[in-house]
Order: structure tokens, then C-alpha cells, then sequence
């Protein structure tokens, strides 16, 4: 499930970063994700340490 979670938080900033530097419109809901890929990634992180 750990590596699901990375996963999808991987995909979320790529999608975010694509959007975001090639100024494609996705709304708000892309930085709330983005927010939520950003705390799995860090709960990811502070588990494995």
C-alpha cells in the first residue's frame, strides 16, 4: 500500500509540474492534491528513516 501511496503522490507533482510550467488550466483541485502527494511523500519518508 506504502508504494501505491508514493506512486500516486509521484504522479500528482508530475501532473502539477506539466500544468503548472506549461500553463495548462486545471483549476484549484491540482494544488490540493498537490498538497496531499507532497504529505505522502514526506510521511514516506519519515516512516523509512
Amino acid at each position: 500500500m506504502g508504494n501505491l501511496l508514493y506512486l500516486i503522490a509521484v504522479i500528482l507533482v508530475i501532473i502539477w509540474a506539466i500544468s503548472f510550467f506549461g500553463g495548462f488550466y486545471t483549476g484549484g483541485i491540482i494544488h490540493i492534491l498537490l498538497v496531499i502527494a507532497i504529505i505522502a511523500i514526506l510521511l514516506k519518508v519519515i516512516r523509512r528513516a
